[in-house]
């Protein structure tokens, strides 16, 4: 069913990782439902928005990493980690 897909070890974590974030973070909204609030983002938001957004920053800083850089890829996803730490923060 998936061999069209080029399932690595990579990708698996990569997705594992994405699916236990939305789990933690269902989890998280059911016991501790979140209020909106405004950071340095030009918008209120709540935990949700801030990891949706975050995951999109993420994924274009690798992007761009992958493209503008001839330097290890773990190098670009480990500055996406610290962007999407950095809005689920104080976005």
């Amino acid at each position: 069913m998936f061999a069209w897909m080029a399932w690595t070890a990579p990708v698996a974590i990569f997705f594992s990782c994405i699916g236990l974030m939305l789990a933690g973070m269902t989890i998280w909204q059911i016991r501790s439902p979140s209020i909106e609030r405004r950071g340095f983002l030009p918008m209120s938001t709540t935990r949700g928005d801030r990891l949706f957004i975050g995951l999109l920053t993420a994924a274009y800083v690798n992007l761009a990493w992958a493209g503008l850089s001839e330097l290890h890829q773990g190098i670009g996803a480990a500055i996406g980690f610290v962007v999407l730490l950095i809005v689920m923060r104080w976005g």
